[in-house]
């Protein structure tokens, strides 16, 4: 064996190992998720059918996320979020105040008559996460909620976070808004805009969503212009730069 197969050798194990760590990770990972999608406490059996995990292999995990405070283990045996995600979401919120900043403009452009306002998020190489959502003021509304995970390549807010070409029905308005018409859901439509931090980061985009019977050309022009107002205004707080300015 050269010394050459040898080094190819070593680092193959290393890279085993690695591997290795990165897998017990994402199992973890993958309880704590369940725990999230669920909103309620779940016991052993759910959590192995939640993850397709082995029931073995969760109990090992779980001693880990414990003891960081990550889980807690309640006296009826069932398993829930701990103290240490509070603690994360808070760090996340002071690191990127979304909340701090969206919320309060969300909530305006409510009472301006606009429909439903959601803020979505990269998730993974396929989905999108709803991070913020006021739901309007019509008596019909959409079904998304504050951490669904959607699809990320349909809906206006996915092809916003994709980087997709410039959508013919607003074009007119602006290049950075695109629109949606029963993509995700047949019965729904949307329109979305980008909002950019520091560096023309893209952070996420800013949507209305509703019902596809309230959306056509007309009532997406009038809904463009006060979206792309607000995405300019959350860039400007957040320390980006419009890319229009």
């Amino acid at each position: 064996m050269t010394a050459l197969d040898a080094s190819k050798k070593t680092l193959s194990a290393g890279h085993a190992a690695n591997m290795s760590g990165v897998a017990a990770v994402e199992r973890a990972l993958a309880i704590a998720e369940a725990l999230v999608n669920a909103r309620r406490p779940l016991n052993l059996t759910e959590l192995a059918e939640s993850t397709d995990l082995y029931k073995s292999t969760i109990l090992r995990l779980l001693v880990s996320l414990e003891s960081c405070g990550l889980v807690v283990r309640r006296s009826d045996q069932r398993f829930t979020l701990g103290p240490f995600a509070i603690r994360l979401g808070k760090a996340y919120d002071a690191c990127t105040p979304l909340e701090a900043l969206l919320q309060p403009l969300m909530e305006q452009l409510v009472r301006e008559g606009m429909e439903s306002p959601s803020f979505h998020v990269p998730n993974d190489a396929n989905t999108r996460l709803c991070l913020l959502r006021v739901d309007s003021l019509h008596s019909t509304l959409d079904r998304v909620r504050v951490g669904d995970r959607l699809p990320l390549r349909a809906g206006a807010p996915g092809k916003v976070l994709m980087g997709a070409a410039p959508d013919p029905h607003v074009r007119d308005i602006s290049p950075l808004l695109q629109v949606s018409f029963g993509e995700r859901d047949p019965n729904c439509a949307a329109i979305a805009g980008p909002v950019y931090g520091p560096g023309q980061v893209l952070l996420g985009a800013l949507s209305f969503s509703g019902p596809l019977d309230r959306f056509n050309a007309a009532s997406v022009k009038v809904m463009g212009p006060p979206l792309l107002a607000a995405c300019r205004q959350a860039t400007a707080q957040l320390g980006g730069q419009w890319p229009e300015d």
